[in-house]
């Protein structure tokens, strides 16, 4: 898991809520479908995961939890009740329990698909292209299947976890390259092609119980090992907004000025990419900003 130093370590209390199953269309019993009327982001709906937050070549089946991806700032709100560690194979059952008779059900009957994040991070793009934030399904398969498209010189809002989000985790993004869209970004790249997996940069934000938010911005370890000295045309930093008390300012990767796999700031460089982190204190804002160079 990506900045697995994130995760707060007290446990989530979950208590088993008698779930209401959800009618929806059935697939002749062998899959369930994503559910069209609810509000949330098809994931490559014409892929065997038909809108899921799932492989694509992966199908909501009989007897699995099939996670979902929420609006842009939300997190889903729905995982397996039993799932109170981050352990495998637990942390795979994120989202909505697909029955044998091909309907669906909520695990948490009485809580919505989605709910806000604590509305502490925005990506600002000063690009003169759209940007591509891919956050990772957790619970669920922790690919990089979640789309946030922000457009040249806009702001957006980005899911943050509270600390009673799922097991305590985080939300884990991959920033692919301006110009590089969600549809074609937010998916398993590879060395020939570096986007999802591949893409150059990551960024992670958590929150705690006394109102900090953690935000951490790095390079891709993956990246860095299969594209060794290949300098990005793009540059990202943490920013404090208006409202903000922020510690851990410069956090900065430009590498028109940085060696590569070196960031400004307080950092971190073992075997994998070099990473700094920002605390902002009181619930107040910070920015990740994306530039050329």
């Amino acid at each position: 898991m990506l900045f697995s130093n994130f995760a707060v370590l007290s446990s989530v209390a979950l208590s088993l809520v008698s779930a209401l199953p959800l009618e929806i269309s059935k697939r002749g019993g062998s899959t369930c479908s994503f559910p069209t009327d609810a509000g949330l982001i098809a994931v490559t709906p014409d892929s065997s995961n038909a809108g899921w937050a799932m492989s694509h070549d992966q199908s909501c089946t009989p007897g699995s939890y099939c996670p979902y991806a929420c609006p842009p700032g939300q997190v889903m709100a729905q995982w397996d009740p039993s799932a109170t560690s981050y352990t495998y194979p637990q942390s795979q059952n994120g989202g909505l329990f697909c029955n044998k008779d091909g309907t669906v059900s909520k695990p948490f009957a009485n809580k919505p698909y989605c709910v806000d994040g604590k509305k502490t991070v925005q990506v600002k793009n000063n690009a003169e292209k759209k940007v591509a934030f891919c956050q990772t399904v957790l619970p669920g398969n922790e690919a990089m299947l979640i789309p946030t498209s922000v457009d040249s010189g806009s702001n957006q809002t980005i899911a943050v976890p509270s600390p009673n989000y799922w097991a305590g985790t985080s939300a884990h993004y991959y920033i692919n390259a301006p110009g590089v869209s969600a549809k074609d970004g937010c998916i398993w790249g590879s060395k020939a092609k570096p986007v999802g997996n591949w893409a150059p940069y990551v960024a992670g934000a958590n929150t705690d119980k006394d109102g900090n938010t953690y935000v951490k911005l790095g390079w891709n370890p993956i990246y860095v090992n299969d594209f060794d000295g290949v300098k990005p045309s793009f540059g990202v930093r943490v920013t404090c907004a208006n409202d903000g008390d922020c510690s851990g300012l410069d956090c900065e990767i430009d590498p028109s000025k940085t060696p590569f796999n070196q960031v400004s700031g307080s950092s971190n460089s073992p075997s994998g990419g070099a990473f700094c982190v920002v605390t902002v204190k009181n619930l107040a804002s910070a920015n990740i900003e994306v530039f050329d160079i």
